[in-house]
């Protein structure tokens, strides 16, 4: 009896301890999570040094021991150089910069004022030759705020600065309706490009609540207040205007999307469908075919790339908190790709 009695005291405590640590694993995430504008920093990191850094570690591993010390010799040889080429930085002729920002897009594009941010210290030192590369992933999201996100990238083509989208895996609908406003637009081969149009999706449960008796009464002021309901009957009229709705904003991502990219067939290609990117370019939904990287090895032979990007502190905490999360985000990776495999399997 003693044995069972230790065993399952044995038992609570660690349920409390796993419970603890996961209350505390949640606390930081949460605090992670809540980071204020305000407190944001902007990190600079210069491509090309980082591409010469990397380079250089390769060649050392790949050199035999006895000739090492010779490399390292010639590395410095070639530092000294590159320093005194720039020691007069203020009288030679000033570099090609290129830009680099980031945009991952979720449903409310809630990176937009962090992204609004990065643009206006662009603009601010940002030169007439300069570049400015959007590293752009979305699948879109809400109508108004996509539009705020791609008004963003507006400002740039309005302060003169070239753009180039790069799309890596996919920019669509809301995604989309952001890069039209680069001067080019690249794409790699199977990025999903397109889906220029608009969708909304309405449950009702109207007829389960009258099943059971349950009235809902709907008091708006204003004919088209509410045009459709959750919990209300829903009418002919009411349906009729929500699509009247929908098409009016339909129109607009249209209009929006062939005044920046006039040579487009605009009313062949805005019926929600979307192209790999092989298939975006003779559509002219694109420019060119290219990954993001392989630009910007491209573009780091002719300029200066830095990639800007503002965060939060890396604070002890911070950086405990991501790592619990991103081991939860992992973990539900790990078993969504679990269940797909399996799926697969039994097809």
């Amino acid at each position: 009896m003693s044995e069972w009695v230790a065993e399952v005291a044995m038992f609570a405590v660690q349920t409390t301890i796993v419970m603890a640590l996961l209350g505390i694993g949640l606390l930081l995430f949460a605090r992670a999570k809540q980071d204020k504008e305000s407190d944001l920093k902007l990190y600079i990191e210069p491509l090309n040094d980082q591409r010469r850094r990397r380079g250089r570690r390769l060649r050392l591993v790949a050199t035999l021991p006895a000739a090492r010390k010779k490399l390292m010799k010639a590395f410095r040889k070639e530092d000294k150089k590159h320093q005194k080429a720039h020691k007069n930085e203020h009288d030679a002729v000033q570099e090609a910069r290129v830009w680099v920002l980031d945009f991952h897009g979720d449903l409310k594009a809630s990176q937009t004022e962090r992204f609004a941010q990065e643009v206006s210290a662009i603009i601010d030192v940002a030169k007439k030759d300069d570049e400015v590369v959007v590293r752009l992933e979305s699948a879109g999201g809400l109508v108004h705020a996509y539009g705020l996100a791609a008004a963003q990238l507006d400002r740039l083509r309005e302060a003169g600065l070239a753009t180039t989208v790069c799309i890596d895996k996919v920019a669509a609908s809301g995604g989309y309706l952001m890069a039209c406003t680069a001067q080019h637009i690249k794409a790699a081969p199977f990025a999903v490009i397109g889906s220029i149009g608009v969708v909304a999706q309405v449950p009702n449960i109207h007829r389960l609540l009258k099943r059971h008796d349950i009235d809902v009464e709907l008091l708006t002021a204003g004919k088209y207040k509410r045009t459709l309901t959750v919990l209300g009957e829903n009418t002919e009229e009411g349906k009729a205007k929500f699509l009247e709705d929908l098409e009016n904003t339909h129109r607009l991502f249209k209009s929006y999307v062939a005044e920046r990219r006039p040579a487009m067939d605009i009313d062949t290609l805005a019926t929600g469908e979307i192209w790999y990117g092989s298939e975006a370019l003779p559509q002219l939904l694109i420019d060119s075919i290219g990954t993001s990287e392989a630009y910007l090895v491209e573009r780091m032979a002719q300029a200066q790339v830095y990639t800007v990007k503002l965060e939060p502190p890396k604070t002890v905490g911070r950086k405990l908190g991501l790592a619990v999360s991103a081991g939860v985000e992992k973990a539900a990776l790990k078993t969504l790709g679990l269940i797909d495999a399996a799926g697969w399997q039994r097809h």
